[in-house]
């Protein structure tokens, strides 16, 4: 008998709640060690990809706004007057569904827990795979719930969400549990994993003592290798190192055999649609079969623009001629992970990137430029020039680096500086789990509004930060949030704002979906501006300044100086 979905959504709300990631993937792996192979395939899967495996292309397609009017409907409120303030208080939507559940008599009434099994779980995601339109997807949602629990129907939203569970518990930590949990070194089990691409079919792979038999397919993306930054992982030699420049665009995967191409973003979501001039680019080179992992920037007149107009082509399914003229794209490789029938991850930086330099000079691909580096005077150069083009900075790689998947080592190292800084007030602070369970260390900030006409508010939030303070500093904005509480929401208070942060952040982006209709990239605190009130803070109009300055700024075209060589022939 399948086990109970239950028991999964009590294990993830222990592991949400537990200080240390030792202890966290002791209680996963005692738990994955109980289960049945497919329950621990659809376990692993839940708890680390969603719904859904990464490389299944499945997605359940049910949006926030179909989950919140659906709740509102299933409580009985009102979801302008009610839900919507909820949630901006809470900060989350499934925190604020869960919470509405258990309180909410007229919800309460609706719902009688069914002990679902995690093979009907998977059942249900599938159902709402194959479903179309928001009103069916909405009644087999709403059905599930009446035999959920309200903590299941939180961790089931979550799934939907195909992402983090925000357990504090992420891919490399599943990967370490499948390991204790079967008895394996951890290597082999990550290896698999990243052959795969598949959390649950290592997770089985391990159990039944099959490791060695993971075989990676070409269009099953791979988790991409990942940057630390150079502040927290100083390099020990420069000379270790080849520079390149970090361009201001979007992470891709391009899977190449012949005429079949298939593009990924960085959350291994499949974007080809989006960028039909990259995939006719790719069919026209009849490229043997190859993995290329590189960045797509918005390429006109010589000049790499900002990523911001990059984004008026990302989510385009189906762009029109007109913003295909407006802002055209273009894939630069700067790495090489499948060739010759092969992985080719375990080859070093330098080998790798010989063979890439063979494929960009018979196919005519455009390749990053590599700068070699002896010391920090020649980083500050390549750095200035850099910015000049518009790039976001360097990346350093070690030259003897293998592909690492998925971590945050010291083989690639990025160097950037912040996009800027603004002042802004506390609204809200929430609870912190594990090393900060027992302390408010997460925040919603906001800017001024009181002088816009558009907006009957003082403040809007205009981002969420958890870092850049000191233990100190955070121990005395806890003694002060006290004395700053308006209401309590579960583990989210909403403060009277006082507190004024300056804010850093890499950069402003359009966002819809929030009430400022901008969202900060990488917010943290650069320190807490305890001689300023409230009066200071900055406002939305300067935010929007901001965003027209970054978007007006003089770019260096190419020259003779390029960050990409492009034979285009």
């Amino acid at each position: 008998m399948s086990a109970s979905f239950q028991s999964l959504a009590e294990l993830a709300q222990r592991i949400a709640f537990t200080r240390g990631s030792n202890a966290k993937i002791k209680l996963c792996a005692e738990y994955f060690g109980q289960l049945g192979s497919e329950d621990v395939r659809r376990a692993a899967q839940f708890l680390g990809e969603g719904a859904f495996s990464t490389v299944s292309g499945k997605r359940a397609s049910v949006g926030h706004r179909t989950v919140a009017l659906l709740a509102a409907e299933f409580c009985e409120i009102d979801y302008d007057l009610v839900f919507k303030p909820c949630r901006t208080a809470i900060g989350s939507s499934s925190e604020t569904i869960q919470r509405l559940l258990e309180n909410i008599p007229e919800a309460r009434a609706k719902w009688f827990p069914g002990h679902l099994s995690l093979e009907e779980i998977e059942t249900i995601f599938e159902q709402l795979y194959i479903t179309s339109g928001r009103e069916p997807k909405q009644a087999i949602v709403g059905e599930t719930w009446t035999k959920m629990t309200p903590l299941e129907v939180k961790y089931f939203i979550r799934m939907l969400g195909q992402g983090s569970l925000r357990i504090g518990f992420e891919t490399k930590s599943v990967v370490s549990a499948i390991a204790k949990a079967f008895g394996k070194k951890t290597e082999p089990v990550r290896y698999a994993h990243m052959i795969t691409g598949s959390l649950g079919e290592t997770a089985v792979l391990a159990k039944e003592n099959r490791l060695n038999e993971a075989t990676f397919e070409l269009f099953h993306p791979l988790s991409f290798m990942l940057a630390s930054p150079i502040e927290s992982r100083a390099a020990e030699n420069l000379e270790d190192y080849i520079a390149e420049e970090k361009f201001d665009g979007m992470r891709c995967q391009a899977h190449c055999s012949g005429d079949k191409i298939e593009l990924f973003s960085r959350d291994l979501n499949i974007v080809t649609g989006s960028f039909p001039e990259i995939l006719e680019f790719f069919v026209d080179r009849k490229l043997p079969d190859v993995v290329l992992d590189g960045e797509i920037c918005v390429f006109k007149d010589d000049t790499i623009l900002p990523f911001q107009l990059l984004q008026k082509r990302m989510g385009v399914k189906k762009p029109g001629a007109k913003l295909l003229e407006e802002y055209p794209v273009l894939f630069i490789a700067y790495d090489l992970l499948y060739h010759d029938q092969k992985p080719i991850f375990d080859k070093t930086l330098v080998e790798r990137r010989a063979i890439l330099q063979e494929l960009s000079n018979k196919y005519h691909l455009p390749l990053t430029v590599q700068m070699h580096i002896t010391n920090e005077d020649d980083v500050e150069e390549l750095f200035d020039r850099a910015l000049a083009h518009g790039n976001e900075g360097l990346m350093l790689k070690r030259k003897d680096s293998v592909y690492e998947y998925g971590q945050r080592r010291k083989s690639w190292l990025k160097v950037k500086k912040p996009s800027g800084s603004i002042d802004t007030v506390i609204l809200y602070a929430h609870a912190g789990s594990g090393k900060r369970g027992g302390t408010y260390s997460d925040f919603t900030l906001g800017v001024s509004v009181k002088d816009d006409e558009r907006y009957e508010e003082e403040f809007i939030p205009i981002g969420k930060a958890y870092g850049g303070y000191s233990n100190e500093e955070l121990a005395e904005m806890n003694k002060q949030i006290k004395d700053l509480t308006l209401e309590r929401f579960g583990p989210t208070l909403l403060l009277k704002p006082e507190l004024v942060v300056e804010l850093e952040f890499e950069d402003i982006q359009v966002n819809k979906r929030t009430k400022a209709k901008y969202t900060l990239r990488l917010p943290r605190f650069k320190a807490i501006r305890w001689d300023l009130s409230p009066s200071d803070v900055d406002t939305l109009k300067h935010v929007e300044k901001l965003y027209d300055q970054k978007l007006a700024q003089e770019r260096t075209g190419q020259g003779k100086n390029p960050s990409f060589v492009w034979k285009n022939g």
